[in-house]
């Protein structure tokens, strides 16, 4: 027969149901990440419904000149027939010589219920100028060369963005833009104009563009200069710099940041000029993103994967309070410590939605710790326990806070102040009569 007495205060039986009850609250825990996961793609969804409207990212490739050229190829019309020749047209795609853009990007917020979407107006100056090209083609005649229906191709990603009619100053000609491209190998999506040609040194041209642009969230340009020069600033404190290239100077202050891009062709994988072939020009595009607060989504992910040890310390410090004080702690009351410590974070993702992450960090930690303070008060019968262990927690709260404002050494800060953890439990317990606990 169990002797339920030497069960209730054997040590061994306390530590396997905290341990027990300690993952029995990992379950509400994967349902609070699943409710952040929820949460962050709604907001999502409230960008995608921004954007519908306003325009989506941006991505700037161009401009260059697209060349159609036509060639003969004999097509076979079944046994017994003679073969058919047919005519195809192709594009010769030139890049120019130089390319710099100069640019200042005006962020917005827009609102869409509780989630605010980061917008921006972006003003470029693109110029450039393209050299001269020796009008020669393998296989290809002069004559099957069309110089009068070149065009000037830029490429747009989302053409919602355009807000004034764009123009092209080509030497001393100014010129409009069309909508849509003739050649969609090499952009999707973009703005054309005629750029008639009469032979090869009418190539050799200078261009200036004033691009007036809205995007959300981010803009990107592709190198398409033997030398690109972008060089971007705005008054948004917070971007991530990110694609193929980083900057090669930056500055970034509570006021905005400045940076700028200096590409060689040689840092991209496609040539200055091709034909049939066809590049993947999206691979070398760089640029930056606008962040905003849906970060927040991902430093509480963060903070959740401390979840279990939140609870493991905190039960650690309930387990020697009444080892080294002789005091009588049920599980149901650890269990209720454990869904005080839970709902931190719920209060930290609710509250992370209407103020920043550091306040709602703050708020959530200070009601966590009055509530468990509170309770500790009144089960302990002791004000000085109440104030050692809120203490405690609140060293805790403050490490782990540390933990999620570093990127790098996260790793290393949280493993030096774990094994600090581990050495305080082993200081505490090192004069524990184990063996003894619970006899008169």
């Amino acid at each position: 027969m169990i002797n339920t007495s030497k069960l209730k205060n054997s040590l061994t039986f306390k530590l396997v149901v905290l341990a027990a009850l300690a993952l029995l609250l990992l379950i509400p825990s994967f349902l609070i990440s699943g409710l952040v996961q929820d949460r962050e793609s709604q907001k999502e969804q409230a960008a995608v419904d921004i954007a519908s409207k306003w325009a989506g990212t941006q991505q700037l490739t161009g401009p260059f000149l697209s060349i159609p050229y036509t060639r003969y190829r004999l097509v076979e019309q079944g046994a017994g027939k003679p073969h058919k020749t047919e005519a195809i047209t192709e594009y010769w795609q030139i890049l120019p010589e130089e390319l710099k853009i100069n640019g200042v990007i005006k962020p917005e917020k827009r609102h869409r219920g509780i989630f605010d979407v980061t917008v921006y107006q972006s003003e470029l100056k693109i110029q450039g100028k393209f050299s001269r090209q020796d009008i020669k083609l393998p296989d290809v005649p002069i004559s099957q060369i069309h110089l009068n229906e070149a065009e000037l191709v830029m490429g747009i990603s989302d053409l919602r963005g355009i807000k004034e009619e764009p123009k092209v100053k080509l030497g001393n000609t100014i010129l409009d833009f069309k909508a849509g491209v003739n050649n969609s190998e090499t952009v999707a999506s973009g703005v054309h104009t005629n750029f008639s040609l009469k032979s090869e040194e009418d190539i050799q041209q200078t261009f200036e563009i004033n691009l007036a642009l809205n995007g959300s969230q981010s803009i990107k340009f592709v190198p398409m200069g033997r030398k690109t020069d972008v060089r971007i600033q705005s008054s948004w404190p917070a971007p991530s710099f990110n694609g193929s290239f980083l900057p090669d100077n930056r500055t970034v202050t509570d006021q905005g940041f400045k940076a700028d891009w200096t590409i060689l062709h040689l840092n991209r994988n496609f040539p200055q000029s091709w034909t049939t072939a066809r590049y993947n020009l999206d691979e070398s595009a760089f640029g930056l993103d606008l962040l905003s607060t849906a970060g927040n989504y991902q430093k509480i992910y963060r903070a959740l994967n401390y979840a279990l040890l939140f609870i493991g310390f905190t039960f650690l410090i309930f387990f020697f309070t009444e080892v080294l004080r002789n005091m009588q702690v049920h599980p149901l009351q650890y269990l209720l410590v454990g869904f005080a410590l839970l709902l931190f974070f719920t209060l930290l993702l609710s509250f992370s939605e209407y103020v920043s992450f550091n306040m709602a960090y703050g708020i959530a930690t200070l009601a966590t710790l009055g509530l468990i303070g509170g309770y500790v008060k009144a089960i302990l019968q002791s004000g000085s326990m109440a104030t050692f262990i809120t203490s405690i927690l609140a060293l805790l709260y403050t490490f782990i806070f540390v933990i999620l404002q570093l990127e790098d050494l996260a790793l290393l800060i949280g493993s030096i102040g774990m094994f600090c953890m581990l050495a305080a439990v082993m200081y505490l317990s090192r004069k524990v009569d184990w063996y003894g606990y619970g006899k008169a």
